[in-house]
C-alpha cells in the first residue's frame, strides 16, 4: 500500500478514490454502501447551509472546513451514479464547464463586454433557451410514448407537475418559466424564484407599495380564518401571507432568506440578554418571572442590543 499522502499531496483523485474505497462491497463501510441518493441527499443540503453558516461569521478555516464537506457531497453522489451507470464525476466536472462557457459568451466568446446587471439579464434569457430545448425534447419524447398507448387509454390523461400535483393533458410537455425551480428549496427562496420567473412574463406587483397593500388583504382573510378556527384554511392564509411577505422583499430588493436569517440571529441575541437578566433577579428566589417582567428585559435588550461579534449582523 502506497504511503498516505501528506496535505499538500492530496488532491481530487485522492478523494474519488477514498470514496470508490468506502463504497467497495469488498471491505467498505456499511453505513456508506446502504447510502442512495435520498438518503444523502439531505446531507447536501446541510453542508450547503453550513458553508452560508461559516461565510456569514466570517471564519474562514471552517469555511476551508465545510467547503471540503460540500465537495464530498458532489463526489458521493458521483460515485454513486457511477456505479449505477449514470455518468461520472468526469460528466459532471464537464457539464459545469460547458455551461459555463455557454452562459458568459461575453468571457469566452464574442458577445460584448456586459455591466453586471446586463450579465444578470443575459444569464437568465440563456437558462429560457436551455428549457426551451430540454422541453422540446421532452415532448419528442412524450409525443413517442403518447404513439404507444392505445387511443382509449390517452384519454383524460393527467400528468404529474414539478410540485408533485397533477395537470390536464392538454398542459403536459408545455414548457414552463417554473419547470428547473427546484422544488428542494427553502421554501422562502423557491417563493422568490418562482414569483421573479413569473415576473419576467410581466405577471408581477408594479411596486412594493402595491404588495404591501396585498399583505394586509391576506392578513385580514387570516384574521377571518381564525376565527373560523379552521386549520387547514388557516394553513392557506398564513402560505398567502408568507408569500405575499416573499415578494414585498423582493420588489424592495431585499433577499427574504438573509432577513429572516438576521431577524433569528437578532430573535436570539435579544432572548439570551432576558435569559441572563431572568438569571440574574430570578434564580435566588425561584420565582419565574412574569409576561411583563419579561417584556421589561426585552426592551432593555432592544435599548442595549448587544451582538455576538461573530454573528455579522445589527440592526
Amino acid at each position: 500500500m502506497p504511503p498516505k499522502p501528506t496535505p499538500d499531496q492530496e488532491t481530487l483523485g485522492d478523494l474519488r478514490e477514498i470514496m470508490r474505497r468506502l463504497r467497495d462491497p469488498n471491505g467498505g463501510c456499511p453505513w456508506d454502501l446502504e447510502q442512495d441518493f435520498a438518503t444523502i441527499a439531505p446531507y447536501t443540503i446541510e453542508e450547503a447551509y453550513e458553508v452560508a453558516d461559516a461565510i456569514a461569521r466570517g471564519h474562514m478555516p471552517d469555511l476551508c472546513e465545510e467547503l471540503g464537506d460540500l465537495l464530498l457531497q458532489v463526489v458521493f453522489h458521483a460515485q454513486m451514479a457511477q456505479e449505477a451507470g449514470h455518468f461520472t464525476l468526469d460528466d459532471v466536472i464537464a457539464s459545469i464547464c460547458h455551461k459555463m462557457i455557454r452562459r458568459h459568451p461575453h468571457v469566452f466568446g464574442d458577445a460584448a463586454e456586459r455591466t453586471v446587471e446586463g450579465q444578470t439579464l443575459a444569464w437568465e434569457e440563456i437558462k429560457a433557451q436551455e428549457r426551451a430545448e430540454k422541453s422540446k425534447v421532452a415532448q419528442a419524447k412524450a409525443a413517442q410514448a403518447d404513439h404507444q398507448i392505445a387511443p382509449e387509454q390517452n384519454q383524460n390523461t393527467r400528468s404529474l407537475r414539478s410540485d408533485g400535483a397533477l395537470v390536464p393533458s392538454v398542459l403536459a410537455g408545455v414548457p414552463s418559466v417554473l419547470d428547473d425551480v427546484p422544488l428542494a428549496l427553502p421554501a422562502l427562496m423557491r417563493a422568490e424564484k418562482l414569483s421573479k420567473r413569473a415576473a419576467r412574463l410581466g405577471f408581477d406587483w408594479p411596486n412594493a407599495e402595491s404588495v404591501l397593500e396585498k399583505l394586509y388583504e391576506e392578513i385580514e382573510e387570516t384574521r377571518e380564518e381564525i376565527k373560523q378556527n379552521s386549520k387547514s384554511e388557516l394553513q392557506n392564509e398564513i402560505g398567502d401571507v408568507l408569500f405575499t411577505v416573499v415578494n414585498l422583499a423582493r420588489k424592495s430588493d431585499i433577499d427574504p432568506e438573509e432577513a429572516l436569517r438576521q431577524a433569528n440571529t437578532k430573535f436570539s441575541n435579544r432572548f439570551r440578554y432576558v435569559e441572563s437578566e431572568i438569571h440574574k433577579y430570578h434564580s435566588q428566589t425561584g420565582q419565574s418571572p412574569s409576561l411583563e417582567q419579561m417584556e421589561t428585559y426585552w426592551r432593555s435588550a432592544k435599548r442595549v442590543e448587544t451582538f455576538e461579534p461573530s454573528s455579522g449582523h445589527s440592526s
